[in-house]
């Protein structure tokens, strides 16, 4: 099963959720608004992506709450993510061991077609 985890007002999981939709193929949707992963998740994509890679340092959020000035560390960057999911790229797709984090339409051709 991939599950998307992301936001409905987010271009970027817009498309990857049209995608989906375009070639038949069934998802799970998990939305950050409504629900948080826990930090054993996110400690769990961490292994699989890099934090850097996760964590959206260019959203509105990041730029709301200040946390430029925080100059945050892997540690920080951590404990952000699993207090504010508003703070990761999107979407963040899990399937099968992998884990899959924003939008590119040739990447996705090659994993999911």
């Amino acid at each position: 099963m991939i599950t998307v985890y992301g936001i409905k007002t987010c271009g970027s999981v817009r498309n990857a959720l049209k995608f989906f939709k375009d070639n038949n193929i069934e998802v799970d949707f998990f939305d950050f608004k409504k629900e948080t992963p826990d930090s054993s998740k996110v400690k769990e994509w961490t292994k699989k992506a890099d934090i850097n890679t996760l964590f959206n340092n260019k959203g509105t959020k990041y730029k709301t709450l200040n946390l430029k000035e925080l100059n945050l560390d892997e540690d920080g960057k951590y404990e952000w993510l699993c207090k504010e999911p508003m703070l990761f790229k999107r979407p963040v797709i899990e399937f099968d061991d992998k884990l899959i984090v924003a939008w590119d339409e040739d990447e996705y051709k090659k994993i999911f077609l």
